[in-house]
């Protein structure tokens, strides 16, 4: 690089064709961080001093200018031979403030830790600097340590050096695998999209709705099953009374997977001016049981309570059965309120010659549209002119869409920021019946499907083979092999991680998986990529997390665009279990000041709650003072530490036969631990029934679990596997804390075992699985690909070895 008249020179690394592409590979064990101790970014206006990282940085235009000022400040000092000499030097160690890795090169990533005043620097680089400008050091650094050091070349590079080469400056500049693709999103070997989480708010009885009321204000309110809507203000505190409580009215109960209560929240676009909601819940009417859509008002004396005598019913229907309830509320950018009801509930929509969802005459199974504007007198909606069916003999005019089984949970896209670019597309998520789950785009008059389809495939083979069914397909479906039942989630639209714009993210509620689909601008098709949470040091940011309860109920916007995510480890409408959780792009950030806002005052009139975090990251922790290493360069203190926990694992171990289903990898150490537990076990009088091992991996603190039952031994599937099932098994193995709850045979399939058990769901306090909820021994509807594993530990934290 060269600046004015040729006198600065400096390494070249970021060029100006550097590509931000949104999904880039990388490994995970990358950490770019700024000195804020948070991910760079792209600056809004191009660098002028430290253009090397004028693509992607930790350096903003104002921030480039103060590094300038300084650096001209301190050659101030300097003769024209100093100033040759040292200009570079002086030059490149100001700009590593802007480096990706500033956090890193400063020894700033420990918040809690001093800053150092000199970037780490490689040995060999420390040398030349020295030599030729050691002199510029007290310009650079009030450190008392440096300049204790300054007159010692051996022990002020000691004391500047960075052991980690792959980070020290400028080795870095070189590292391929640090350099290439920075700023895109962290990709594994799997094609799984490495994002992080912040926890927003806890202890929620299942949180299904999270909403903004677009006033300014940018509180958001948080429903639960039973009936409860909670404030929260933009610092997270919440208030101590409910925004609303109809608690009383709605019918659900405390047994897992009911399906009933208060399902939808919706706040009128002109909220702010005539404060009006619309809930969606669960009634008993007599033996009757219903779903009820009413008009609620917001108190006139307090901003955060509603008015409970202000309801007015606004629609009911009645309900066959207690599952397939809908629950969606919004309004589209047309104004319209748009109502998303289930079929009916059963299995297939047994109800009519087609099924509710076919019967354009019915209301359930279909997604509705009124227009409750201006309904302060007169009828409480109006049909708006346009919708499809209005003049169809027979057909209910609410209808706009139909042929929909259960959607649950369906968002609208607000649009490209800058070229609105899709804005107004209604994305729904659509439970499926026996093998599929859907996504779906909502659009005037169209029939879905259901049920002569499910996702792509026939479900009843006579309807399918209709000609006048002329259904619209989804845009992506998935297996039951990966999720059992859908939550739709929203395309990403807002201002802090631009890498996500356009990325369509969404759940599985039975799986936990997190999902995104993207879509190609030229061929429409849907992209799709698993969502990780990012391990090593992916999420090692101040507040960050990268784990979550596997129950995904719901997702959301906050007034700003920003994603969110609710899910809960006990899907109970009276567990307070669920968490609410920010969706985090570790890699990229918006530039600073970019996405300021001022929420507007907000009158409060009950006590507030601060917000507590109880979630924490997991994987990064290095070893406590039990493993502490010897100061030996070989020492590989993560294979200690393995071998220490196998080592106290083994001697507590369930008792397990003398065979296993799967060999353990190659590893002399492993080996003949391995050897020496078999022999003890082989003498073993008696396996005890509901006796657990971990196989399929040398390491005796995690493997696939493996049960004893009756006489033989069999594998876990892992349809309901969470951390609290994990918990049993390690506890059960003398292990005080389960790290994982792996999924999807991450530890090998079991295959010449039978499958035992199926659906487990465990308190915590059990003392073996077959304590534990589940679908019968040997009753299972799933396969090997789906056998449960865990990793146990000692300590709570993972050890990446």
């Amino acid at each position: 690089m060269q600046r004015c008249c040729g006198k600065i020179t400096s390494h070249l690394w970021l060029s100006s064709t550097l590509s931000f592409l949104t999904l880039c590979f990388a490994p995970v064990m990358l950490h770019p961080q700024c000195l804020d101790f948070k991910p760079p970014f792209r600056p809004q206006k191009e660098l002028e001093f430290c253009i090397m990282y004028k693509e992607f940085g930790c350096c903003d235009y104002q921030k480039d200018q103060e590094l300038m000022s300084k650096y001209y400040q301190i050659m101030d000092n300097f003769d024209y031979s100093g100033y040759a000499s040292c200009a570079g030097f002086v030059f490149d160690l100001l700009c590593q403030e802007c480096s990706p890795y500033a956090a890193h090169l400063f020894d700033a990533e420990d918040p809690n830790t001093p800053v150092r005043t000199i970037p780490g620097l490689c040995s060999e680089y420390c040398f030349q600097f020295w030599n030729k400008c050691s002199f510029t050091i007290p310009f650079l650094s009030g450190d008392p340590y440096i300049a204790n050091f300054r007159e010692n070349q051996t022990s002020l590079c000691h004391y500047l050096e960075l052991q980690d080469k792959d980070y020290c400056y400028p080795y870095l500049l070189n590292n391929q695998q640090l350099t290439q693709n920075l700023g895109g999103i962290q990709v594994n070997s799997d094609g799984c999209l490495q994002l992080c989480l912040e926890e927003v708010a806890n202890g929620l009885r299942n949180p299904l709705a999270m909403v903004h009321a677009n006033d300014g204000t940018h509180r958001f309110f948080v429903a639960e099953q039973v009936g409860l809507v909670w404030t929260y203000l933009p610092d997270r505190s919440k208030l101590e009374r409910p925004f609303l409580n109809i608690t009383q009215a709605v019918l659900t109960s405390s047994w897992e997977g009911d399906e009933r209560g208060f399902l939808g929240l919706a706040f009128h676009p002109k909220y702010k001016y005539n404060g009006k909601l619309y809930v969606y819940y669960s009634v008993e009417v007599g033996f009757d049981e219903r779903i009820r859509i009413s008009e609620f008002h917001v108190s006139a004396n307090d901003m955060n309570e509603v008015d409970h005598t202000s309801e007015r019913v606004i629609l009911e229907i009645d309900e066959p059965a207690s599952n397939h309830n809908g629950g969606q509320l919004l309004f589209a950018d047309d104004g319209y309120l748009y109502i998303f009801t289930g079929d009916g509930g059963m299995a297939g929509d047994p109800f009519g010659k087609y099924g509710n969802a076919q019967n354009r005459s019915a209301l359930l199974g279909k997604v509705l549209r009124i227009d409750v504007d201006d309904n302060q007198r007169g009828p409480l909606y109006r049909i708006p002119p346009d919708n499809p069916f209005i003049h169809e003999q027979g057909a209910r005019p609410e209808v706009y869409a139909y042929g929909v089984r259960n959607m649950w949970r369906c968002s609208v896209d607000r649009g490209e920021p800058w070229t609105k670019d899709g804005k107004g597309r209604i994305f729904c998520g659509d439970v499926g019946q026996n093998k599929f789950e859907e996504i779906d785009i909502i659009e005037k008059g169209r029939n879905y499907g259901w049920r002569a389809k499910e996702g792509f495939s026939c479900y009843d083979k006579k309807l399918c083979a209709n000609s006048s069914l002329d259904d619209v397909l989804p845009v992506y479906a998935y297996p039951h092999r990966m999720g059992k039942s859908v939550t739709g989630g929203y395309v990403y639209r807002g201002c802090e991680y631009p890498n996500l714009n356009g990325i369509y993210i969404f759940g599985d509620f039975m799986s936990g998986r997190l999902m995104s689909l993207q879509e190609d601008k030229k061929t429409g098709n849907w992209k799709y990529n698993e969502i990780c949470m990012g391990m090593g040091l992916t999420c090692a940011f101040p507040g960050l997390i990268n784990n979550y309860h596997q129950y995904i109920i719901s997702f959301a916007e906050d007034e700003s665009g920003e994603l969110y995510f609710m899910s809960t480890a006990i899907p109970s409408a009276t567990s307070p279990s669920g968490v609410v959780y920010k969706v985090i792009d570790p890699s990229r950030r918006a530039p600073p000041r970019q996405c300021h806002y001022d929420p507007l005052p907000v009158r409060i009139k009950s006590n507030l709650i601060k917000f507590v975090p109880q979630e924490t990251l997991v994987g990064i922790d290095l070893p406590n003072e039990n493993f502490e290493p010897q100061s030996t360069e070989s020492y590989q203190w993560h294979q200690e530490l393995s071998d220490h926990r196998g080592e106290i694992g083994a001697s507590l171990i369930t008792p397990v036969p003398a065979t296993g289903t799967s060999k353990p990898t190659k590893n002399s150490r492993r080996k003949g631990r391995r050897r020496k537990n078999k022999s003890k076990l082989e003498s073993a009088p008696h396996i005890q029934k509901g006796a657990v091992r971990l196989v399929g991996d040398a390491r005796s603190d995690r493997g696939r679990v493996e049960i004893y039952i009756n006489g033989e031994w069999g594998t876990v599937c892992d349809d309901l596997w969470t951390l609290v099932n994990a918990r049993v098994v390690c506890r059960q193995l003398g292990f005080q804390h389960a790290l994982k709850a792996a999924k999807n045979s991450e530890f090998g399939e079991g295959k010449d075992l039978r499958i035992l058990l199926d659906d487990v769901q465990c308190v915590g306090t059990e003392s073996s699985l077959l304590d534990c909820r589940h679908a019968g021994v040997g009753t299972h509807n799933c396969a090997h690909y789906e056998d449960a594993g865990v990793i146990c530990g000692n300590s709570s934290y993972v050890a990446e070895v």
